[in-house]
């Protein structure tokens, strides 16, 4: 099992940059490909970013291609989501998840695919 801790939300500009961190408890990072999700108020949670195990295939969401980076760092068992260009829209509380998986280079986009899932870091753009 293994429990995810995300920090690194606030508030911002429109157009400003934001990092977020997903710190994972555990010895075994390694076993996991990752996501990230948000969900604004009165919506559905919807697919932001993910990285396969070894790290070495991503993939974002239509909405944040171009202005998100998803990565990894498994000496820190961390992984992290650049957020740059931000926008309104991207205002929503973003959820890390975690998936064990054999396979190393494939990546998961929906919510029912992952195992754990963190408590959620409000990230919130000014107009």
């Amino acid at each position: 099992q293994v429990q995810l801790v995300e920090s690194g939300g606030g508030l911002v500009q429109a157009g400003g940059s934001l990092r977020l961190s997903c710190a994972a408890s555990g010895r075994t990072f390694s076993s996991y490909a990752m996501g990230w999700f948000r969900q604004a108020p009165g919506k559905e949670r919807e697919f932001v970013a993910a990285i396969s195990r070894s790290g070495s295939n991503t993939d974002s969401a239509d909405s944040v291609k171009g202005r998100f980076t998803i990565s990894r760092d498994s000496a820190k068992n961390t992984v992290y989501l650049q957020m740059s260009s931000l926008k309104p829209e991207d205002t929503a509380v973003y959820y890390c998840a975690a998936r064990t998986t054999s396979y190393t280079g494939t990546y998961y986009d929906r919510t029912t695919q992952y195992d754990y899932w963190g408590q959620g870091t409000q990230v919130t753009v000014s107009s």
